[in-house]
């Protein structure tokens, strides 16, 4: 075979690439066996018409089309190997030539993948990431978890104070006239949330069950409706109860109450460390890791990315949460009525960030082919196991589904960014 590629564009070309006459031969004969088994020509059982009577009937070329059909992707893709292209969508093919007797000469549109010059990618300089845990953090955690334990207790004739909460009946007015949404009856508010509009909570501090009062509040410039935007309102409050919370005491009890792997509460802490601890490390890693790769990104050169890959990262993206979306009962009709929002909306969505995931990407592999990363056999075995594990399926199911280069494109792909992340300096 010969196979020459011509640039016509910055990721187009034309591969033009011949089939030989002796493959073409075969192929011709395998066709005929195929076709001969359904054919009725009077003088012949069918199925049993020589070779010569067909061609002399019908010419060797009817058999022409289903031939170049079977020969094709074989040949297109040894094509491409001898070119050392590589391709990013699916060719547009034109047959140039298929005289009888000779090669066939066949050319293909093909958009590829796009070149990309590597700047820096190791070494490089990142933000310093906290990873120290303190005393503040594990008390922090620890009252956390104490006050999702509190009880709330009714406070008899005892002023409201900020983190106490108050049941209310409200009803708000602006320029003396009633407005719709503002009422409520046995409203819970916890003041001090922040939650209602400003200065509304702090006029109910110091208040106590049983009262009555006006609220004078100012809605703000921008709030969401605009009849209301800007406008001075008053609301006339009732409180009925006024609650605070009751919280248990910090000993070893309450450990045990909320980790029953503990029995006190310096164990308890030890453990809120290392798990604190934990999370700092893995929040500090990803930092690092988002850090440094966007810095690689940053530093490589990528003329023009191709429209098809972004349009197919912006399919994958849909995909994979419509799917997400199907695993939890909602079918993308469903998604789309809900929301009020269509396909193309959804598309929209993901077509932001496309083009920065597939040059992510681009930029990833271009490393791995920079530092001929190659994933072993041990490598593959081992992703593997860790795939069924995670996936709670079979080996056999997991290696049914992703293909041996599949799994070796991942895990090169975390040799690369591993590579990226563990030369970052922080500073």
């Amino acid at each position: 075979m010969t196979a020459n590629w011509e640039k016509t564009g910055t990721n187009n070309g034309v591969l033009t690439f011949s089939i030989p006459q002796e493959e073409i031969q075969k192929g011709l004969t395998k066709t005929f066996n195929k076709v001969k088994k359904d054919l009725n020509i009077p003088g012949f059982r069918k199925g049993k018409v020589s070779r010569t009577v067909f061609d002399r009937m019908y010419g060797e070329e009817a058999l022409y089309e289903d031939t170049l059909n079977d020969l094709l992707p074989n040949n297109y893709e040894a094509a491409v190997q001898e070119a050392g292209i590589d391709p990013v969508s699916q060719p547009q093919i034109d047959v140039d030539s298929m005289e009888k007797g000779e090669d066939w000469v066949i050319k293909a549109e093909v958009t590829v993948k796009p070149e990309v010059k590597l700047g820096q990618y190791k070494e490089l300089k990142v933000e310093k990431q906290d990873r120290e845990v303190t005393d503040q953090d594990v008390e922090d955690r620890l009252q956390n978890q104490r006050e999702q334990q509190a009880e709330m207790v009714i406070k008899e004739d005892e002023p409201a104070a900020n983190g106490d909460t108050v049941v209310i009946d409200f009803e708000g007015f602006v320029d003396g006239e009633a407005f719709e949404g503002g009422q409520a009856e046995n409203h819970s508010l916890e003041l001090g949330s922040n939650s209602f509009i400003p200065g509304f909570e702090e006029q109910l501090v110091g208040a106590k069950a049983g009262d009555n009062l006006d609220v004078t509040v100012t809605f703000p410039e921008d709030y969401q409706a605009e009849d209301l935007a800007g406008k001075e309102a008053v609301f006339k409050v009732t409180v009925h109860e006024v609650k605070e919370k009751e919280l248990p005491e910090l000993d070893d009890e309450l450990a045990k109450d909320l980790d029953d792997e503990v029995e006190t509460l310096d164990e308890l802490r030890e453990k809120y460390r290392t798990e604190i601890k934990d999370s700092k490390e893995k929040s500090a890693k990803d930092a690092v890791e988002e850090s440094a790769i966007q810095q690689a990104v940053d530093n490589a050169e990528i003329v023009e990315l191709p429209d098809v890959m972004i349009q197919d990262e912006i399919k994958r993206a849909k995909d994979e949460f419509l799917n997400n979306l199907k695993q939890q009962g909602i079918s993308p009709e469903m998604y789309y009525q809900i929301t009020g929002s269509s396909e193309e909306d959804l598309d929209k969505q993901f077509e932001g960030e496309a083009d920065t995931r597939v040059k992510t990407n681009l930029v990833i592999e271009a490393i791995v082919d920079a530092e001929n990363f190659q994933a072993t056999e041990e490598e593959i075995s081992s992703e593997v196991t860790n795939l069924a594990e995670s996936y709670n399926m079979p080996e056999t199911q997991v290696r049914s589904v992703l293909t041996e280069d599949m799994l070796e494109h991942d895990i090169n792909m975390k040799k690369a960014v591993d590579l990226v992340t563990s030369t970052a300096v922080e500073e």
